[in-house]
């Protein structure tokens, strides 16, 4: 099966507890690091996800992963918030951080840069505006950006 699949199956395992709690699903992956396969979900709700919410979902999807059984490999499952320095990834994520402080990764320089730091104006299906901090506006097609995340500060 592949990487799309084992995510795919897992975000309809996973949802009937989102649903139940409010919680709002933000990504599902599936990696190898160090040798190692990971299922990676991550959550979130209003006001933050908590680690008794975190232990809710893992034991829901893990009873879930076990019946089904539809994973060969040996992994490694995972549940948490997604930080503050979350990846913008779905309409809802961007909508929420219209106004907020993002970076954003390209694939590809463009003026010979390949990372830019601003603020998210506005946001399509397509597209993004993210004001730089020179004042200027950037459009960013999203099929180009490899990553594009809250920005944080120290």
């Amino acid at each position: 099966m592949a990487k799309k699949d084992y995510e795919s199956r897992t975000q309809q395992l996973v949802m009937p507890v989102l649903q139940e709690n409010s919680y709002e699903l933000v990504d599902v992956e599936w990696v190898k690091e160090h040798g190692d396969f990971y299922l990676r979900v991550y959550a979130d709700k209003e006001g933050g996800i908590t680690i008794d919410d975190c232990e809710i979902i893992s034991r829901y999807l893990s009873d879930r992963l076990d019946e089904e059984d539809f994973i060969s490999e040996n992994y490694i499952l995972e549940v948490s918030s997604p930080g503050l320095d979350r990846p913008l990834k779905k309409d809802n994520d961007f909508a929420r951080s219209i106004g907020k402080d993002v970076e954003v990764k390209l694939f590809a320089p463009v003026n010979g840069e390949k990372e830019f730091l601003g603020v998210l104006k506005d946001f399509n299906k397509d597209k993004f505006t993210v004001t730089l901090e020179d004042g200027s506006d950037m459009e960013f097609e999203r099929k180009s950006v490899a990553q594009i995340r809250l920005a944080i500060f120290f």
